[in-house]
């Protein structure tokens, strides 16, 4: 299964909308990926589609029906469970990190060797935003500069609820007694 990252696709339909009318697309298409099921999800974009604003900004409609079969298995997913995997920037952002360690390192001796490089990567990255988040311990949260933590992410309220949901979903994938 392959899922667009929600908050990209609602950047990328964004890049064609004038300041002035953001908030009214954005609350239009909230209508669209809030939806619970594909059905209603397909009908709150055409509704925008014909209204006005899908009238003024035809290629914001235009980048979701071509990322639609992309962004339908988003909907598939329970409430809770979206909140969690509605955008896949903490994701990019470790890929992105790991990529820049291991791309001038040439050919690994094992699969081993290259898990190893990629473990103490990750170790390094989350010492260094920990030493980050320590200086920023007493800072109102609005003055902290740090970066959350790179394999728990940002603060996940319902996690739990959210967790319960992935392993009934993929139960062969999930061990909830972990």
């Amino acid at each position: 299964m392959v899922q667009t990252c929600v908050v990209h696709l609602i950047r990328a339909s964004m890049r064609f909308v004038a300041y002035q009318d953001r908030k009214k697309v954005a609350a239009a298409l909230k209508q669209v990926y809030a939806a619970p099921s594909e059905e209603a999800a397909l009908e709150a974009l055409a509704a925008f589609s014909s209204s006005p604003l899908g009238d003024k900004y035809p290629e914001t409609v235009a980048t979701w029906d071509r990322a639609w079969e992309r962004f339908t298995p988003f909907l598939a997913f329970p409430p809770m469970l979206r909140r969690v995997i509605y955008t896949t920037n903490s994701i990019e952002s470790l890929n992105y990190q790991l990529r820049k360690i291991s791309k001038n390192r040439g050919h690994f001796p094992s699969d081993e060797a290259a898990v190893k490089l990629l473990w103490l990567a990750i170790c390094n990255i989350e010492d260094k935003r920990a030493r980050e988040r320590d200086k920023d311990r007493n800072l109102p949260a609005d003055k902290r500069k740090a970066k959350p933590r790179v394999v728990e992410g940002r603060i996940t309220t319902n996690w739990k609820q959210a967790l319960a949901q992935l392993a009934t979903a993929y139960p062969d994938r999930i061990n909830p007694h972990l």
